[in-house]
């Protein structure tokens, strides 16, 4: 909540209170770091397919390839509505393709997957982005023209797919996390990342167009319009709405059970004001900078619906 963006239409001040040189460098290290993760489990899954080549598995086959032009169509969307750059439209098409095989069955059409939530996810975000976008340009809040970056899609983005990736099982299995089988606990952990992303992103651009002046998280004192960690009631309503329709529709897509979807709408919903927290702490002192509080709320969120799902059996 409470993300600050440079201004636009010719405002290229910079606004934030970390340094703009340090806020840059942890974006790169973000994007080089995840990026490299991102593309070493692809070409895992790529090699995985490539040993079964010649076995009996034309339908994982089909399914493979469906996966991946749902990916390439993905990524060409973003980058035809300009909600990315062209390196995040790309991050974004790998993130798809990671969070779609990691969650389709061959038993049921590639929507009942991670697509589905994501597809929602996208959409709420577009078109909070968009509203009102003449008040936030005033501001000098409105997101640029060309639309996200890859440190900002990895940022939200890159722990849903990792999470039911080969890395996100490991991880699982040597955390001893994992309640009964891993697959529901990487579920929840990727459908709560989703949840974080899309109530962050949604309740910072609502309240920034429609929330009046915000309120520190904190301290409950009046601050400006975009000020780390702060936080308005439109926009965290919104915010919320967003996320608990997300939960909904992952749900149906990942096939859990109310009580597991419940599980990842609080995580995600705790991850929401994780963020503000550390907007009102760390990035407000100017150690960390939007991306690298975005990305640790995610993972935070994720990480918070593997442990409550262990301690709570259903």
């Amino acid at each position: 909540m409470g993300e600050e963006m440079q201004g636009v239409e010719g405002d290229t001040g910079w606004r934030k209170a970390i340094p703009e040189e340090r806020d840059r460098m942890q974006s790169r290290v973000l994007v080089g770091v995840v990026g490299v993760l991102l593309a070493l489990e692809i070409a895992v899954v790529l090699r995985q397919v490539h040993s079964l080549w010649g076995e009996q598995n034309v339908g994982e086959h089909i399914l493979l390839a469906e996966i991946a032009g749902i990916s390439l169509a993905f990524a060409g969307l973003v980058l035809s509505l300009r909600a990315a750059t062209v390196g995040g439209a790309l991050f974004g098409g790998m993130i798809s393709f990671l969070l779609v095989n990691g969650t389709a069955s061959s038993q049921y059409a590639v929507i009942r997957s991670g697509l589905a939530p994501l597809a929602l996810l996208f959409v709420l975000t577009f078109l909070a982005t968009r509203a009102g976008r003449r008040v936030k340009a005033e501001a000098g809040l409105a997101e640029k023209r060309h639309g996200r970056s890859s440190a900002q899609v990895i940022a939200n983005l890159s722990i849903a797919g990792l999470a039911v990736s080969g890395l996100g099982f490991e991880l699982v299995m040597r955390g001893e996390v994992c309640c009964g089988t891993p697959y529901y606990t990487m579920m929840l952990m990727c459908l709560a990342a989703m949840v974080e992303a899309t109530a962050d992103t949604v309740s910072s651009e609502i309240g920034q167009a429609f929330g009046g002046r915000p309120v520190m998280l904190l301290t409950l004192q009046r601050v400006d319009p975009g000020a780390d960690g702060a936080v308005t009631l439109p926009g965290s309503l919104a915010g919320v709405t967003s996320g608990a329709f997300v939960a909904a529709v992952g749900m149906w897509a990942l096939r859990l059970r109310p009580s597991e979807a419940a599980i990842a709408l609080f995580a995600g919903i705790c991850g929401l004001f994780f963020d503000s927290f550390l907007g009102a702490t760390v990035e407000r002192r100017g150690w960390i900078g939007n991306d690298l509080v975005n990305f640790i709320s995610t993972l935070f969120a994720a990480a918070l619906a593997a442990v409550v799902y262990r301690f709570l059996v259903f």
